[in-house]
């Protein structure tokens, strides 16, 4: 039974997604709400200029939906996912979780809406727009606090506490990392198909393993965001008809970070994450070089800028990199298989 709630919250989060597309890409063109290429990108990004953007609503709402039809059926039958967060520490990870990336997407529908209507290209400032997601993130760590949440998994080592000692440092350790791989998550998004693939590789990833650990909640978190992501890739890939905007980028950079506090091993998502992780170093490096020695380490940065002024095609840097993402998680993953065939 748990496996058709995960289905089902597949099924609907592409369906609605991709569906969405017919009526909200034409009602976005019509509001005019096209992207404004940045002067610094790659010169032939020119041509995508007025594409649509802030699509990544359709993902919000797919989402949403699919969760809302995956909990009514889990109600009627009764099945392992509904008896699941009846427990009060499942069904706190699980709202609090939703309530991270639909927050996180909500700053950036904020900076999507001043940079499209308003017409000011840089949308919120940095400290406008750092204030709000550290704040949304130590919200979402509280909760988890007052949930009960008193141990993370180390692999190799086992699980730590995290209420005392050494192990309280866990706590401002992951306020940045739910910052970082957020706004990691939002760089990734540069090119046609890039954050949407990697993420549903990343996505699939936490699904195996949640299904492998038999935490069904979480399992179904990561379905319903494949299937979103799959139904955003049907408009997303090259060549794009709607962009994401920070509404899904920000959205998919929370959605990310709560699967792997979900799943209990956040610390997985440095490898399954492998993608966004580069993608923000690249950045740093780029920027804290450039500053000290007036020169570049890359062509451009992120780094699917740096691929794309290398000459690699959009279709193959989406390709690389969603390679790249299922190799880190399958490293990571194999531990998990192997004590689950070894039981």
């Amino acid at each position: 039974m748990k496996e058709l709630t995960t289905i089902i919250a597949a099924a609907v989060a592409f369906l609605v997604t991709a569906v969405l597309g017919y009526a909200v890409i034409p009602y976005l063109r019509k509001l005019k709400f096209g992207q404004t290429i940045l002067e610094e990108g790659p010169n032939w990004h020119k041509t995508k200029q007025g594409t649509p953007t802030m699509g990544g609503i359709m993902m919000v709402i797919g989402f949403i939906l699919s969760l809302c039809v995956a909990f009514a059926y889990a109600g009627i039958t009764q099945n392992s996912f509904y008896k699941e967060l009846l427990e009060n520490r499942s069904l706190v990870t699980f709202l609090t979780g939703i309530s991270l990336a639909i927050f996180m997407g909500a700053i950036g529908f904020a900076d999507d809406y001043i940079k499209v209507v308003k017409k000011r290209n840089l949308g919120l400032t940095a400290k406008q727009k750092t204030f709000l997601q550290l704040l949304v993130s130590a919200m979402y760590l509280l909760t988890l606090w007052l949930s009960g949440m008193n141990e993370t998994y180390i692999p190799f080592v086992g699980n730590v506490p995290i209420t005392y000692g050494f192990g309280l440092l866990f706590w401002p350790i992951a306020l940045m990392f739910i910052y970082g791989f957020t706004n990691a998550v939002n760089l990734t998004d540069g090119i046609d198909g890039l954050a949407s693939s990697v993420t549903l590789v990343v996505a699939c990833a936490f699904m195996l393993m949640t299904g492998l650990l038999g935490n069904i909640s979480t399992n179904v978190l990561s379905a319903a965001l494949a299937g979103a992501c799959i139904g955003f890739i049907c408009w997303n890939s090259h060549p794009a008809k709607v962009f994401m905007g920070d509404t899904g980028s920000m959205f998919l950079g929370g959605m990310v970070v709560a699967l792997a506090f979900g799943s209990g091993r956040p610390v997985l998502l440095i490898l399954i994450g492998i993608v966004y992780l580069l993608e923000a170093l690249s950045d740093i490096i780029q920027v804290a070089y450039y500053k000290k020695t007036k020169k570049r380490i890359f062509k451009m940065a992120p780094l699917h800028h740096h691929f794309e002024m290398c000459g690699w095609s959009e279709e193959k840097i989406v390709f690389v990199f969603s390679a790249v993402t299922f190799l880190g998680s399958l490293i990571a993953l194999i531990p998990i298989i192997l004590t689950t065939i070894s039981k």
